[in-house]
C-alpha cells in the first residue's frame, strides 16, 4: 500500500508539472514596451540590458515574452546608422540572441525632424521598424494591454 501512495504521489507531482508547463506554453504572451528618449549610451545600454533580463528571465519559465523598444526625441539616435553607440549589441540581439522577439521601433516624427535640422537624409538601423510616432506607438501598446516601462 505505501508503494502505492507513493506511485500515485509521484503521478500526481508528475502531472502537475506537465500541466503547469502546457500552461505556460498556452498562457498569455507577456507583453513589454520600453522606451529610450535620451541621446544616453548609459540609458540605451540599460534599456538592452532590460530586454536580455525580461527576455531570459520568461525563457527560462517556458514561458513567452514580446519586447517592443520604442525610440523617439533624441532616443532616436539608439537607432541611427551613424550615431548609434549600441548598434553592435543591437544586432546580436536581435539577429541571434533573441530573433523574433524584439522590436526595436523608430519614431519617423522624430526622424523626419533630425533630417529638416541637418539637411539630409538619416539611415535607421537595418533591425529597426520605422512608426509614424513613438509616443503614439506607446500609447497603442498600452492600450492593448502592453507593460511599460521607461529605464
Amino acid at each position: 500500500m505505501r508503494r502505492f501512495i507513493q506511485g500515485l504521489a509521484i503521478a500526481a507531482f508528475a502531472a502537475l508539472s506537465f500541466a503547469q508547463a502546457g500552461f505556460a506554453a498556452d498562457g498569455k504572451v507577456h507583453r513589454i514596451a520600453i522606451q529610450v528618449d535620451q541621446n544616453d549610451p548609459a540609458i540605451m545600454n540599460l534599456a538592452l540590458n532590460n530586454v536580455t533580463n525580461i527576455i531570459e528571465y520568461y525563457r527560462n519559465k517556458g514561458e513567452d515574452v514580446d519586447v517592443d523598444l520604442v525610440t523617439y526625441g533624441p532616443g532616436l539616435n539608439m537607432l541611427r546608422e551613424d550615431t548609434s553607440p549600441v548598434k553592435d549589441r543591437i544586432k546580436h540581439l536581435k539577429d541571434f540572441a533573441f530573433p523574433g522577439k524584439i522590436q526595436f521601433s523608430a519614431c519617423n516624427n522624430t526622424k523626419q525632424g533630425m533630417e529638416k535640422k541637418e539637411g539630409h537624409a538619416i539611415s535607421i538601423l537595418p533591425e529597426a521598424t520605422i512608426v509614424p510616432s513613438g509616443v503614439v506607438r506607446l500609447m497603442e501598446l498600452q492600450e492593448q494591454g502592453w507593460s511599460y516601462v521607461r529605464p
